[in-house]
């Protein structure tokens, strides 16, 4: 496709054409109706002129006979003032008035007429338009009254001219404007194109162009920028995940090949099991992995965001408190649960009760320092238009450089790689706070650590 065509073949220069198509009619039929008006006063004011003067000198004539409205019609025809009359006999010859002779006349007895009318400008004549009352007096005397309109048609000329000129410098100066935006606007969108297929082509760094003007490219552009920047951090934190997937998996894989094949070269029945329930362990922590995952992929997605039912805060609490209860006091340690009254919550149960339970395995694990039994507090209140649901536990806790990471996958700090887990629990939690709407906060306990699920609370109604 030619450039021609696509500049004519943009939106931009259709709709150009469109505003300019409906400003030439609106402006033409503007323009038509104040010529229109203005000839036909013009008109108008001629012809009563002229029919006020002859019924003048119709009044002359039953006053003063045809001497009166002969010495009238004299008088007035020396003035060259562009009025034009005749008096002539029944028989058609004419007795005054500056008109040569008796134009053609219509029959009947008063008419409007217009004839051609030769007008001496110097040393040339020139071919003028007269218009002019034609009646007959009393005894068949014949008079004519007129003006010569010959400026009033050039002024209407005029007019009709500058109109057709001015619609024409309308449409041409509309044109050429459509085209120049349409220009601009295809330019712009050929930079995004072009960005577009560079993206495509594997250049996950490329970005929609910005010129700054704040308009809707611009608008679209930030937003394409913006999507831009998603697609790559999650793009980014798959390849992570990916990697970090592979090299978790390397480790307990190697360990099973490991045992197998001591079982098999030792021949006894007993290390034929043992070989048998380790490989049934490592596989059990690798299907929690992979749940794990896809638990957090799902949430993330936001695929059950369709199951969202309303949820009794208290309720909820109390369950996942009872069960962890006689965990924590096989620890030796205290788990005490404090709700207020009447907080509900949109959402998925049994992510919410996953999303808990992971805080309080993670209280439980790294919950009470050295020396010491946990003591895990879990509380319910509403703030604002919020709920917060919080699990705080007075252990080492998780120093404020490192809280924006432990809810990455796989993340797993020092302190904590000598304990059982896989640096996904906080990952799912945070997914299932992206599904509800809501936000996971970690904060310092003095001394321990504090973890808050915000949900927003359920609509009245």
């Amino acid at each position: 496709m030619t450039g021609r065509a696509k500049l004519l073949r943009t939106s931009t220069f259709r709709l150009a054409a469109l505003y300019l198509i409906l400003f030439a009619i609106s402006v033409g039929a503007l323009l038509g109706y104040v010529y229109w008006n203005t000839a036909v006063l013009l008109q108008e004011q001629t012809d009563y002129t002229i029919q006020a003067e002859v019924q003048a000198l119709a009044d002359q004539y039953q006053l003063r006979g045809l001497g009166g409205i002969l010495d009238t019609v004299q008088r007035r025809s020396s003035d060259d003032n562009g009025s034009v009359y005749l008096l002539a006999a029944p028989a058609g010859q004419r007795i005054a008035g500056n008109l040569d002779d008796l134009p053609v006349v219509p029959k009947g007895d008063t008419s409007w007429i217009e004839f051609p009318l030769d007008v001496q400008n110097g040393a040339t004549r020139e071919n003028h338009v007269a218009r002019a009352f034609y009646t007959e007096l009393a005894g068949g005397f014949k008079l004519i009254v007129g003006r010569d309109v010959q400026s009033l048609r050039q002024f209407a000329t005029i007019i009709r001219q500058s109109i057709f000129y001015a619609l024409a410098i309308a449409l041409v100066l509309g044109l050429g404007g459509g085209l120049l935006m349409s220009r601009n606007f295809l330019r712009r969108v050929d930079a995004i194109t072009e960005a577009s297929r560079t993206i495509m082509a594997g250049n996950m760094s490329g970005r929609m162009p910005v010129t700054g003007s704040n308009d809707e490219l611009d608008r679209l552009a930030l937003a394409l920028n913006e999507m831009l920047e998603q697609i790559e951090s999650l793009m980014g934190a798959m390849k992570e995940v990916s990697s970090n997937v592979a090299h978790d998996l390397k480790t307990p894989l190697t360990r099973i090949k490991a045992r197998v094949e001591a079982a098999l070269r030792s021949g006894d029945e007993a290390e034929y099991r043992a070989a048998l329930e380790n490989t049934v362990d490592e596989s059990d922590r690798l299907l929690d992995t992979f749940n794990a995952l896809l638990s957090i992929a799902r949430a993330e997605a936001g695929q059950s965001r369709s199951g969202l039912v309303s949820i009794d805060v208290s309720e909820l609490i109390a369950d996942v408190a009872e069960l962890y209860e006689p965990m924590a006091e096989e620890e030796g340690g205290t788990l005490t649960a404090t709700t207020a009254p009447d907080l509900s919550v949109t959402g998925d149960r049994q992510l919410l009760a996953q999303a808990l339970t992971n805080l309080l395995d993670n209280a439980l694990k790294y919950g009470a320092r050295e020396g010491e039994t946990p003591a895990i507090t879990v509380t319910a209140a509403r703030e604002d238009d919020k709920v917060v649901i919080t699990v705080a536990d007075h252990g080492e806790g998780i120093p404020p450089e490192d809280r924006g990471r432990v809810t990455e996958r796989f993340v797993r700090l020092d302190a904590s790689r000598t304990k059982p887990g896989n640096g996904l629990g906080l990952s799912l939690v945070s997914g299932v706070m992206k599904l509800h709407k809501g936000a996971l906060l970690l904060e310092d306990n003095h001394p321990g650590l504090k973890a808050s699920l915000v949900l927003p609370v359920q609509a009245a109604g």
